[in-house]
């Protein structure tokens, strides 16, 4: 069977550009099936880019290829690529940190810098078009890989691992019964805010689900935000309006409000300068 194509981009729906990358897909092998991962993905953001791409990854096929565009450099020298990771998945993207969260935690195997000269679209009136990389590059080389028109040594040149651009990834810490952490990553739907911080951590400082933690979070060293907060297993163990905080589906501690926005409600965000602390 021929792998699936999941796309994630910052482009929205509100305008013609994913319908123009999914053209170009089936122009190429109409037998190809693309589903999307998410086309909301913040502008410019490829930090998020990134940690959607390691959230959703494991639960597709294995040979599954990616197409991952949030590209503020497009046009620019940075590389086109396409990585392999160990687990024998696929990313087409532009090498720009959105592999950062990949290669950490998964590992990527093998990445090639993707050959302009064979692998890019033409014919359609677009080759002085630069600022179209989703469309005229990333589609149309991940459809080429998908159709089995070029193999993976096919795409280009291979690079080392080690010249894959990342973004630092933080560490959480635990010292006695105070665990520290970030704002790794938002919830956007819900408003809900994901910390750095693995579920066993908070074990190891002996908190336990039905506890009440001291919480304060620092932006840029301020404290913006302190309060005693529950810490439970699921939303519904807290009262309607109730900040708490619980185990994310990928085994990191989080914080929400129950049926509201914790983002919303307390003007919080993420990313390294949202720190927060825990403790009994």
């Amino acid at each position: 069977m021929k792998p699936m194509l999941v796309f994630q981009t910052d482009f929205t729906y509100k305008e013609g550009a994913v319908c123009a990358m999914y053209g170009v897909v089936k122009s190429v092998d109409r037998e190809l099936e693309i589903i999307d991962g998410t086309h909301e993905i913040a502008q410019y953001d490829t930090w998020s880019a990134s940690y959607r791409l390691y959230q959703s990854m494991k639960f597709w096929p294995k040979g599954t290829i990616f197409v991952s565009v949030v590209d503020p450099g497009v046009g620019t020298p940075r590389k086109a690529c396409v990585a392999r990771t160990t687990d024998g998945y696929y990313v087409v993207t532009p090498d720009n940190g959105a592999l950062t969260h990949l290669k950490a935690w998964v590992g990527i195997e093998e990445v090639r810098e993707i050959d302009e000269t064979v692998n890019r679209l033409k014919g359609k009136g677009t080759e002085g078009v630069a600022i179209f990389h989703g469309r005229d590059l990333f589609g149309y080389c991940a459809a080429r890989l998908a159709s089995g028109i070029i193999d993976f040594e096919g795409v280009g040149p291979k690079y080392s691992v080690d010249e894959i651009v990342c973004h630092e990834i933080l560490e959480p810490s635990v010292e006695g019964n105070k665990v520290c952490g970030i704002f790794e990553v938002n919830d956007p739907n819900f408003g809900n805010l994901w910390t750095n911080i693995p579920l066993s951590m908070f074990k190891e400082a002996g908190f336990e689900y039905g506890d009440y933690l001291n919480v304060t979070v620092k932006h840029e060293g301020e404290v913006v935000y302190s309060d005693k907060v529950l810490f439970h297993q699921s939303f519904g163990y807290a009262k309607k309006g109730d900040v708490m905080i619980y185990n994310n589906e990928l085994m990191k501690v989080s914080m929400a409000v129950s049926q509201g926005s914790l983002c919303k409600k307390h003007n919080l965000s993420f990313g390294s300068d949202w720190v927060v602390e825990f403790e009994k």
